[in-house]
């Protein structure tokens, strides 16, 4: 290649010849430094090297921000990496990571928490159960918030207990933090703030798993002694129904004066369900061909269950209001049905009228796999109807039980709980005591 020395003449002369595409001049003062015309008339420096037997082109710059003194010094040092053996490429890319680096993890440290949980919440929904999700924005939501569904009246919603740190900096949410805040929470709130400590350790798990997120985490800050400590530890719950109890718990139910809320409890107690996965049917769950009946679960995401016969004539006997089972009577414009909100004030009615004291409605769940044992039924087929997880390998890979086989234990279940309170049911009999209304 013939080089020339640079002048400011030879640079703005410096042009394609027609019928090329490109058309290269070399420095002669500082070696691998060319100028680069092309035909539609652009021109910029470029530095050309051999770095273990390959040829290396880079881009420097045109020549109206390059000085020609500048453009030999970036020559000279780019040759300057090649003789250290490194090629100017490479070295290029790595600082360009490293300033994106630095650039991420400013924005890392600038995100509060809020906008952090907003990210996590929206990747998470599709894995969770609509109960999980709710729980989720319910302990991290402001207060004052005008209230449809409470379990204690009307009125305005309290913010959750996560809702102190949903301001701060994501960067700033480290373990003597988020200790004060349990140690506040535990004391006002112990049940509630627990659930969401456990939240937001999952939270911040997932938030060390993000490259947007991770320079901002070190560690798991929730995941200390003194935060566990400060929450206390839940108790073992032991309310559940006695046999002899169920005649005066059945009666109060039976008396309420409203009968979804007695159709509610009594399914509740029959299904072995969760609370929440019984407010939560929809008409289309209940399959009267079949006589199955769809729980949507926290565990599996929906299991079937036989649909005995006295909880079928219960449910025949409601109003198809809306998609709910247990639809509300109250119709709020421009919101979507909802079903009823749990009745804890009125199944605490029942139970003074029966003279039984602290039964709660998870209380319900736990009576229904208490009583299963006067009957010595099968521990696998009680633990399917109720929606737990099998419990031996055996009864995760090699047990599977129809429909019709659970069928078989739970009406006998029910028709000895419903012996054990002296109701006579007879299938087919018993009609239904509301009249049903056409959905609007």
């Amino acid at each position: 290649m013939a080089k020339v020395n640079f002048t400011a003449r030879r640079i703005q002369e410096h042009a394609c010849p027609e019928g090329k595409e490109q058309a290269f001049l070399w420095d002669a003062n500082s070696p691998g430094l060319g100028l680069r015309a092309t035909a539609n008339g652009a021109k910029s420096y470029i530095f050309q090297g051999k770095i273990h037997g390959r040829t290396v082109r880079l881009t420097i710059g045109s020549p109206r921000s390059w000085g020609i003194d500048q453009a030999q010094e970036e020559a000279r040092r780019l040759q300057t990496l090649i003789d250290a053996g490194k090629d100017p490429r490479e070295v290029k890319a790595e600082q360009r990571a490293a300033h994106e680096a630095r650039l991420a993890a400013a924005a890392a440290h600038a995100v509060t928490v809020a906008e952090a949980w907003a990210a996590y919440l929206e990747d998470r929904q599709p894995y969770w159960g609509e109960r999980h999700y709710t729980d989720h924005v319910s302990k991290a939501q402001a207060g004052g918030i005008p209230s449809v569904r409470g379990t204690r009246g009307r009125g305005v919603t309290i913010a959750g207990p996560l809702y102190p740190l949903m301001s701060m900096r994501l960067s700033g949410l480290d373990a003597t933090t988020v200790e004060e805040w349990a140690v506040r929470e535990g004391k006002k709130r112990p049940t509630s703030a627990r659930l969401a400590w456990r939240l937001l350790k999952g939270f911040l798990t997932w938030c060390a798993e993000q490259p947007a997120y991770a320079s901002a985490v070190m560690g798991n800050p929730a995941k200390t002694k003194k935060s566990r400590e400060a929450l206390g530890t839940a108790g073992v719950k032991q309310d559940a129904l006695q046999r002899e109890q169920l005649p005066g718990w059945f009666a109060g139910v039976r008396q309420l004066p409203n009968p979804i809320v007695s159709a509610y409890l009594q399914t509740l107690l029959l299904t072995g369900a969760r609370p929440g996965e019984v407010l939560e049917m929809r008409w289309e769950d209940v399959n009267t061909k079949w006589n199955g009946l769809t729980i949507r679960d926290k565990v599996e995401g929906a299991r079937t269950i036989p649909l005995t016969p006295y909880v079928s004539n219960l449910l025949a006997a409601l109003p198809r209001r809306s998609e709910w089972v247990f639809s509300s009577s109250v119709s709020i414009p421009g919101r979507a049905p909802k079903p009823i909100s749990k009745p804890h004030q009125m199944h605490d009615r029942a139970c003074s009228i029966a003279g039984i004291d602290g039964l709660t409605l998870h209380g319900m769940r736990r009576s229904f796999k208490s009583l299963t044992e006067w009957l010595d039924c099968p521990a696998g087929v009680v633990a399917q109807i109720m929606g737990h997880k099998p419990s031996a390998t055996a009864e995760k890979h090699y047990t599977v039980r129809p429909l019709d086989l659970l069928r078989v234990h739970h009406e006998r279940i029910e028709a000895w709980v419903l012996q054990q309170a002296g109701i006579a049911f007879q299938p087919g009999l018993v009609k239904p005591y509301l009249t049903l209304v056409t959905a609007a």
